[in-house]
């Protein structure tokens, strides 16, 4: 039992609301039998009736027994004694007299019900029935409706004759109940009983109108008005009475549009209006004037079209738009609800409705009466077009307002379905056929209209919701007249920019849909393309110029955006105007002017044409035709063109060559293209402008402008004035300027071809040829280029920044011409010449610079010459490229460079006397070198020996110390900047080396020679000497192979390996390897300090520029590592790798901000290709040394050994094979964690660019930098990748899977999943046929590692479990292409079998292997391979068979998490921002199943398997899972969904309905943990099981029993049996109420018989039942659930019962009444059913609505005197029963507060957290006290009821459990 069972005490009553005992109107009290039995007679007379209305619940089966009871009970009414005028049980006979009023009951039982009623009245008097009217009139009141023609006239009669008869008081409370129960009589005007009906109405409204006195003889206004609010109240709720209503206004309602003459002047002007209103007006617009606009506005909004034409002509003949009373009585608002309403029956497309509508905005075609004296027209022979011309002035005075803001409001309602906002668009459409209105609407609403689309653009759902709006808005669009279009688009450009500074936001919102419209919307009219648009281009650069002076020194940008988006509609206007616009019209229009000639003053023309522009569209807007400047064609063309050149003047001597004027530019291309060849064009005057500005965009070496975007803008210009230069032939001057300007753009672009910032590579070089191509002169850019190479140096030698710019010059300009050569076969003519590279053309700029590189290489020592080095041997193409273009240029210039150098090393020798010693000393080195170079190798091992006989130091070592010395000392390299002292040292070394090379023996210098030239090895990496680095790795490389033994014929190329990636060699290191290793006898360490220096060589930003350098000699030192190449792998992969990842941050860095350069190098693309190089090559080495020894270790067992096992284990404890084979395992493990590193580095750099490419910030112009160079790289990357996936394809697949399961943990990475998956399909050697058999070792390597031979086991060096790798094979195979099914489908299935042979081992992965069998299924019946049938049904039996073996490894003893426990888990699979298709952990088979089973005839094929697999899961999942004692809590929406799947199944209906039956019955599922998957996942899931067994409702019916009060009063276990019958009968009446919520509407209305004698029975019950009264607040669930799940027609039995309860669980509350049926608990929930049927409002309801709530005017406008008749109100306002009430207390709680229109007003959300100790103050008591007001506020707002909020409020409340017994 629940904890909180105690409170619900069936015993006691509910808290009262004071301790008064009885109320103060004692005709409240609910149940009273109304007489005093004290005599006999009387108690005879009051048994007779009671045993009368016991046989209602006994006798009747037919209709026959209702004449029969009705008979007994009319003759125990007769009986009665004298002087008695009173019913005894007159609830009970009103409710059985009710009851037999039933539809369903012949006329017959009517006609008798009618006789009682009629006996009844008489019997009580007209002072009774006044007294008991809340008791007959709820019975009374539908009969109308349904009453057949015998049974009208009775019905009638018996209203005409008791209840008009009734004083106003007692008839005031029901006036409403009335009205609706009579207007059924007047929907048909040719029936019988209509006249009577009419006539009962009229005496109905009088009887209400009379005075207390009641003698007839004065009428009360209140009491008319009363009558008619009334009436439009019934009008407004009722549709099903709204024909009847407007039959009764057509006759009653008078005639509002009548004015006298002092009441003649229009709305607005008071005039002295003092008379009073008529009677008749004053009695339909008094109190609230409001409700009689929303009679009209409901009548015009319903579904029925005759409605609708009948209140359009009482809005025609009653209320025309002139009236009094919508201009003076109703507010503006109301006026604007009626005009929207009434333009909204245009939408029905139907020429009745429309012909009267037009009738109401247009008034009346005769304008003699004296309604429309102020609009009388003369008399003539125009009165045709003189009463068209009165209809005009009528709407503008009466109807154009409201109509134009009703539109405007339409515009901007918030609802995002399609229909909602296409629906203006056609009503305003429709408008327009009507000229009067459209002119004078349509103009005001086209703009908001408009600006609704642009809006909803971004709020549309989907592109198609999108479309179907904008097809509504351009067939209104295409309707306007184009002249009002830009009128109005005119004037909000226009008009924001005349009055000086605009209101930026709103001027670029106006903007921004002005490009909007032009982009989206037909402006191809010849109207608009000759007159509108160019004034309107002009009229956007004149003002651009304005704002442009006042904006362009805002630092903000927000000002210059908005100048930039004036220009791009001006650009997309000229883009629409054809050529013909600017031809000559001045032969076709006399008044044309000529303007723009060359004489001509601008300034003045323009500012005059501007005023003329603005007088038109913004002076005097609106006119029909054009009104504008008359201009011809040619003078609008040279008046356009010469403002834009003006604007661009004014950007150039600003130096603000930014986004606008690159747009300007734009503008003024295109304007020169449209203009005739013929036309006169003079742009030179922007060329001394451009020169200025050319030269303020030259910068320093070292700094770059913010934007390389300035000067692609200026040379935009350039190309726009080179063609005016074409047409018009330049003067010198002109030329020269040209010139200038051109060579100060080359100037500007040298700084952006710096390799060290990529990030504008590409884009420059693309701007030097297009400078190319606009110079006259093709050696322009060749001699700019050349004179920036050499820099400011006298000499004609190139400076290595220069040299380095021309290579990124030279690789751009190769590679845009081979991305030429391939797109040249889908090239068009349109292509322009500037952007094509034409090796014909190269030479023109890169002929001479090439040549001066060359150069460089006669001083082989200098930066500039190692450098050019490099770069030959980077360039593949450059030794043919350069054969072919420079062949004839070295012929013809040989003997001019011979002489040249012979002069330039004259100068050099002149200019060394100031270095003489320096000198000197460098020739005493060079003369040495020479010698020894020169001479023959064998005489100097014997001139080495010689030893000096003053010291005895042989020449070798005197030699050596002299060339250590200056290499190596410290007090000579501090002053190695200077270049000659570095020329020096470059000699020292190269003479060292000799002497290393030609001695015989190194023993005297070997210990003189190691340590320094380390160190100075060192330093020069720390000093950036590159010269002298180099030359120390050849002297190192020298003495290493001479100081180990090294032989010279051993110098191998195997170094080259680390160039294969980037160069194409394929040399095999292992073969080098071993080459090396034979010629070394006995192999020695290598020095301790060569790590050192290879470590930080590699590392070192000194050492970059010559870090080709560093990997060959890294592959030069690593075969004397290969002894202990295992020791020195991990500190020399971690140093490479680590390099990458610095140099890899800096060029994103780069990219990122263009205003970063890359700290670690000068070059970071080629360092980080260098770095890849040799990261390649030392794994490389180590594996094929790896690879060797395992060959050379495999110890293989000879016939003499013994074999047993005992023999076996002694002799591997006594050899050393033992830790032979840890060290082998040892060496493995440090190759594969290299290798690992290796593989996330490379995927590393193919994932980079995402950052880059998907930043909205980054320019559009660096997207083909970012191109190139990340396509390098990942070229690169890739084919690393290859190489080891060729080695170790196993590990390299784990370590991929190890860093797709990464990304997917992280949420949000650089590197994807799905980038993962791409990179592993594109990798050769890695096809699906490779790969799938590789991800199968993995897993076996996990589950069973046994069954694998030694080569394809895994290490197991990633942490990865087998779950994980099943998880990723089920992903890898999604992203298979279905056809790739035929490769890997052997595999597949051989591993399947090998699974299920063995599962045990596999019990944690076959969840996923399951889903893996289905994907497999799945993919192959979408190929041709999938027809094999065999094929298919192997796997459909695998697909079993492993489903078997699933539970029978891995039962189920815990089936699923409770869902409080998942909802903890911070990173739920199922909702991870990257799962797709529903993943989730590899243990959730329910969520595996669940994806799958809708493919499950795809896998299985047949109804048998399909069975078979049904009743696994059955036996395995679902009925664990119901049975589990955690249920519900342990049920998740995977299981849901698997259960829906399987409903879904037909071969599985059995299966599923039995479970879901099972889950549905359980006593613990209405819980709170329920409540979340009620909605989404059970509804959908009961829904499909009712549709399925329609007789779960009739059985769970059964199994209520009714309540008994028999043995259980004094029993044994009485209260245990008691709470039991309580606790069932509430959860069946909650299966009921959820049972109705799920199913169809109306699904249950045969049932509605049964439901409602089982809802009668336990409505009986009391608190010493079984089951007791504590069942009522679930009784009143279904209630409600019925009210929103069943039309009101099947509910009509169901009245009597639900009002008579309603009334006496309100009437619990009030002080002194003691019933212990009704609990709070109880009287929340009626309450709540209260407010579902208040806010539903069915149509019988709201004849029984005023026993409740006040339902008419008095709920706001009180009469003097009020007392409230209405249960609700007067409990209320019962004094006592606000006796003790705390201050404070009356305060609107949770339930006032949170309401909201439409909704429950009782919301279970808002009352949840109250104690039940304060729900009568804080929650009942606000609801109850606000019902009426916030009725009558929601009837008046006509708020549409929220159907799905209380489906929800009620969906809590029956999942509540607190509230279960």
């Amino acid at each position: 039992m629940s904890a909180e069972a105690n409170h619900l005490q069936r015993a006691g009553s509910p808290a009262t609301l004071s301790n008064r005992s009885s109320p103060v109107n004692p005709k409240r009290r609910i149940g009273d039998d109304g007489i005093i039995e004290t005599d006999k007679p009387t108690r005879r007379y009051a048994a007779g009736i009671d045993r009368a209305l016991s046989l209602f619940d006994s006798a009747l089966q037919d209709w026959a027994d209702y004449i029969s009871f009705l008979g007994r009970l009319l003759k125990a009414l007769q009986v009665h004694p004298p002087g008695i005028s009173d019913v005894p049980h007159k609830s009970l006979v009103a409710q059985r007299l009710s009851q037999c009023l039933n539809p369903i009951l012949p006329a017959g039982v009517h006609q008798k019900a009618l006789e009682v009623y009629t006996y009844i009245f008489s019997l009580i008097g007209k002072d009774g029935l006044g007294r008991d009217l809340p008791y007959y009139l709820p019975g009374l009141s539908p009969v109308l409706a349904f009453a057949s023609l015998s049974t009208k006239p009775a019905i009638l009669a018996l209203f005409d004759t008791f209840i008009v008869a009734l004083d106003s008081v007692a008839l005031r409370p029901a006036l409403k109940a009335v009205v609706l129960a009579l207007l059924p009589g007047l929907e048909e005007e040719t029936s019988e009983e209509f006249e009577q009906t009419l006539g009962i109405l009229q005496r109905l409204k009088e009887a209400v109108a009379h005075d207390e006195k009641g003698d007839g003889s004065v009428q009360d206004a209140s009491g008319d008005h009363f009558f008619w609010q009334c009436l439009f109240l019934a009008s407004i709720t009722s549709s099903s009475r709204r024909q009847g209503a407007l039959a009764y206004l057509q006759r009653h309602l008078p005639r509002l549009g009548k004015r006298s003459a002092s009441q003649s002047q229009p709305s607005g002007q008071d005039g002295g209006l003092t008379q009073r209103l008529s009677y008749e007006i004053e009695a339909v617009t008094s109190p609230e004037p409001g409700l009689l606009i929303r009679c009209f506005v409901a009548g015009l909004n319903d579904e029925n079209v005759l409605v609708q034409r009948g209140f359009l002509d009482l809005l025609v003949t009653h209320l025309p738009l002139h009236s009094e009373v919508l201009h003076r009585k109703v507010s503006p608002g109301d006026l604007v609800k009626l005009a929207t309403a009434a333009v909204s029956v245009v939408s029905r497309r139907e020429m009745s409705l429309n012909r009267r509508l037009w009738a109401w905005f247009l008034g009346p075609k005769n304008t003699t009466s004296e309604q429309t004296t102020d609009l009388a027209a003369p008399n003539g022979s125009n009165r045709h077009h003189q009463n068209d011309g009165l209809q005009i002035k009528y709407f503008r005075q009466y109807g154009q307002s409201p109509l134009t803001q009703g539109i405007l409001n339409m515009f901007q309602t918030d609802a995002l379905t399609p229909a909602e906002n296409a629906r203006p668009f056609r009503i305003a459409l429709a408008v327009m056929d009507r000229s009067e209105i459209g002119s004078l609407v349509v103009p005001n609403v086209l703009i908001p209209g408009l600006r609704r689309v642009w809006h909803y653009q971004k709020l549309a759902r989907t592109p198609d919701d999108f479309a179907e709006v904008l097809r509504s808005a351009s067939g209104f669009f295409d309707g306007v007249e184009s002249g009002l279009i830009w009128d109005e688009i005119s004037n909000k450009l226009l008009c924001a920019t005349s009055m000086g500074v605009p209101d930026l936001p709103a001027f670029q919102e106006n903007l921004d849909l002005a490009v909007f419209i032009v982009t989206h919307f037909d402006l191809q009219e010849e109207e608009m393309l000759r007159q509108h648009l160019p004034f309107l281009v002009l009229a956007l650069l004149l003002k651009s110029r304005t704002l442009w002076t006042l904006f362009r020194d805002q630092e903000q940008g927000f000002e210059q955006a908005l100048v930039d988006r004036m220009l791009v509609l001006a650009g997309k206007l000229v883009d629409l105007m054809p050529t013909r616009t600017f031809e000559d019209h001045t032969a076709h229009n006399t008044q044309g002017r000529t303007l723009g000639g060359p004489d001509s003053n601008l300034d003045t023309e323009t500012h005059d044409l501007l005023i003329e522009i603005e007088g038109h569209y913004v002076k005097r807007r609106g006119k029909a035709r054009w009104a504008g400047p008359s201009i011809d064609g040619d003078a609008l063309g040279r008046l356009m063109l010469k403002n834009t050149a003006r604007l661009i003047q004014q950007h150039l001597r600003s130096n603000k060559l930014g986004r606008v004027f690159d747009t300007t530019v734009s503008i003024l291309a295109k304007v020169c293209v449209k203009l005739p060849q013929n036309h006169f064009l003079d742009l030179t005057g922007l060329l001394p402008d451009a020169h200025e500005a050319s030269q303020h965009l030259i910068i320093e070496d070292d700094g770059f402008h913010k934007e390389l975007s300035a000067i692609v803008h200026l040379i935009a210009l350039l190309e726009t004035l080179r063609t005016a230069l074409v047409r018009a032939p330049p003067s010198g001057l002109e030329v020269y300027r040209l010139r200038s300007i051109l060579q100060n753009v080359v100037t500007a672009l040298w700084p952006y071809l710096s390799p060290s910032r990529p990030k504008n590579n590409v884009e420059s070089v693309r701007c030097m040829w297009k400078v190319h191509s606009l110079s006259s002169d093709k050696n322009l850019v060749e001699s700019c280029i050349t004179a920036l190479m050499i820099g400011n140096r006298e000499e004609d030698f190139v400076e290595l920044q220069g040299a380095r710019r021309f290579g990124v010059l030279w690789s751009a300009s190769n590679s845009n011409h081979a991305s030429h050569a391939r797109r040249s076969s889908l090239a068009t003519s349109t292509t322009p010449r500037s952007t094509q590279f034409d090796t014909t053309r190269a030479g023109d700029i890169l002929a001479r610079p090439l040549l001066l590189v060359l150069d460089t290489l006669e001083d082989r020592k200098t930066d500039v010459s190692m450098f050019t080095t490099g770069w030959l041997q980077s360039v593949g193409n450059v030794k043919v490229y350069m054969l072919t273009l420079f062949i004839g240029l070295f012929i013809a210039d040989m003997a001019a460079r011979i002489i040249d150098f012979l002069r330039s090393k004259l100068q050099a020798m002149q200019s060394m006397e100031s270095h003489f010693d320096l000198d000197q000393c460098l020739y005493y080195f060079r003369t040495l070198s020479n010698v020894i170079e020169h001479t023959s190798v064998e005489i100097w091992p014997a001139v080495f020996a010689e030893e000096n006989h003053n010291d005895a130091v042989t020449t070798q070592m005197g030699l050596t110390k002299i060339c250590l010395w200056v290499v190596g000392d410290e007090v000579v390299t501090q002053h190695d900047a200077s270049p000659r002292l570095s020329r020096l040292q470059q000699t020292a070394v190269s003479l060292l080396q000799e002497v290393l090379l030609r001695s015989e023996s190194l023993a005297n210098i070997e210990g003189e020679i190691e340590s320094p030239i380390f160190i100075a090895l060192l330093r020069s990496m720390r000093k950036a000497n590159h010269p002298l680095q180099v030359s120390l790795l050849s002297l190192i490389t020298v003495w290493l192979r001479r100081h180990l033994g090294e032989t010279t014929h051993t110098l191998s190329a195997s170094h080259r390996r680390a160039h294969s990636g980037d160069h194409g060699s394929q040399k095999n290191p292992s073969q080098d390897r071993l080459d090396m290793e034979e010629a070394i006898a006995q192999p020695a360490a290598p020095p301790p300090l060569l790590l050192d220096c290879l470590l930080e060589g590699l590392a070192s930003p000194g050492s970059q520029p010559v870090l080709g350098h560093w990997i060959a000699f890294l592959g030069t030192c690593l075969p004397f590592y290969m002894s202990n190449i295992f020791q020195i792998l991990l500190p020399l992969s971690d140093g490479l790798i680590k390099a990458v990842e610095v140099s890899l941050n800096d060029l994103q860095m780069s990219f990122r901000n263009q205003n970063v350069q890359s700290t670690a190098a000068e070059e970071p693309i080629n360092t980080i290709v260098e770095l890849l190089n040799g990261i390649e090559h030392i794994l490389a080495q180590a594996h094929d040394r790896l690879s060797e020894r395992a060959t050379n270790h495999v110890n293989i067992k000879t016939a003499e050994q013994p074999q047993g096992f005992f023999n076996h284990m002694v002799s591997g404890v006594f050899t050393p094979d033992a830790y032979k084979s840890r060290s082998a395992a040892n060496n493995r493990l440090t190759v594969l964690l290299c290798f690992k590193d290796a593989v996330r580095l490379c995927v590393w750099i193919w994932s980079w660019g995402a950052g880059v490419s998907d930043n909205p910030s980054a320019e559009h112009t660096l997207s083909s930098s970012f191109k190139q160079i990340s396509l390098r790289l990942k070229n690169r990357a890739r084919r690393i990748l290859e190489h080891i996936f060729a080695a170790e394809s196993l590990e390299c697949l784990e370590t991929l899977i190890d860093s797709w399961r990464g990304s997917e943990e992280a949420g949000e990475s650089e590197v994807s999943s799905a980038m993962i998956l791409n990179l592993l399909h594109v990798l050769d050697g890695s096809r699906p046929r490779n790969t799938t058999p590789a991800i199968f070792n993995a897993l076996y390597s996990r589950t069973n590692p046994g069954a694998l031979d030694a080569d394809r086991k895994s290490t197991l060096t990633s942490e990865l479990s087998d779950s994980e790798i099943a998880r990723f094979l089920v992903q890898y195979t999604r992203s298979l292409e279905d056809d790739a099914m035929d490769e890997i489908w052997a595999d597949c299935i051989t591993f399947l079998k090998d699974v299920l042979a063995n599962p045990l081992p596999h019990r944690q992965t076959l969840p996923r292997l399951l889903e893996f069998t289905a994907l497999l299924g799945i993919k192959v019946d979408n190929t041709n391979f999938g027809e094999n049938r065999k094929r298919r049904r192997e796997l459909a039996d695998l697909f079993l068979r492993q489903l078997t073996a699933t539970f029978t490894t891995k039962p189920l003893s815990f089936p699923i998490e409770p869902a409080s426990s998942k909802s903890q888990k911070p990173a739920d699979d199922a909702h991870h921002p990257l799962r797709t298709h529903g993943e989730t952990t590899s243990e959730d088979i329910v969520a595996i199943l669940a994806e799958n089973l809708p493919h499950v005839s795809k896998i299985l094929m047949d109804g048998d398997r399909i069975a078979t697999a049904s009743n696994i899961i059955s036996a395995q999942i679902v009925t664990p899972t119901l049975r589990w004692k955690s249920f519900p809590r342990n049920v998740t929406p995977s299981f849901l969904e698997l259960l829906l799947a399987m409903a879904r199944i037909p071969g599985a209906s059995k299966v599923w309905r039995k479970d879901v039956a099972e889950a549905f019955n359980d006593q613990r599922f209405f819980c709170d943990a329920s409540y979340e998957l009620a909605a989404p996942k059970w509804l959908p899931l009961l829904r499909a099981w009712i549709i399925s067994d329609k007789d779960r409702m009739t059985e769970l019916l059964a199994r209520m029993p009714s309540p008994t009060a028999a043995g259980i009063m004094f029993g044994v276990g009485a209260s245990s049996a008691r709470l039991e019958a309580d606790r069932r009968a509430q959860l069946n009446l909650r299966r009921v109420a959820m049972l109705l919520l799920a199913a169809p509407r109306d699904s249950f209305a045969m049932q509605l018989g049964t439901i409602q004698e089982k809802v009668g029975e336990l409505f009986h019950a009391t608190a010493a039942s079984s089951p007791s009264s504590a069942t009522r607040a679930e009784i009143y669930s279904v209630l409600r659930a019925l009210v929103l799940t069943t039309s009101p027609v099947h509910l009509t039995s169901m009245w009597p019962s639900i009002t008579s309860e309603l009334q006496e669980a309100i009437s619990s509350l009030y002080p002194g009444r003691k019933d212990d049926k009704y609990n709070m608990h109880c009287v929340v929930h009626a309450c709540k059913l209260l407010d579902i049927l208040v806010a539903a409002a069915p149509d019988e309801f709201q004849m029984r609505e005023w026993l409740f709530i006040t339902d008419n005017i008095d709920a706001v406008y009180r009469p003097q005197g009020f007392e409230p008749s209405a249960l609700v109100d007067d409990l209320i306002e019962d004094p006592d029963a606000n006796a003790g009430i705390v201050q404070g207390a009356t305060t609107p709680g949770p339930a006032a507060q949170h309401s909201e229109g439409g909704k429950p007003f009782l919301a279970t959300k808002n009352i949840r957290g109250i104690p039940r100790e304060k729900l009568l103050d804080r929650a009942i008591r606000p609801f109850l006290r606000q019902l009426s007001i916030h009725t009558f506020e929601s009837t008046y707002s006509m708020t549409a009821f929220d159907w799905q909020a209380a489906h929800d409020d009620l969906l809590l409340d029956i999942f509540d459990e607190t509230n279960l017994v």
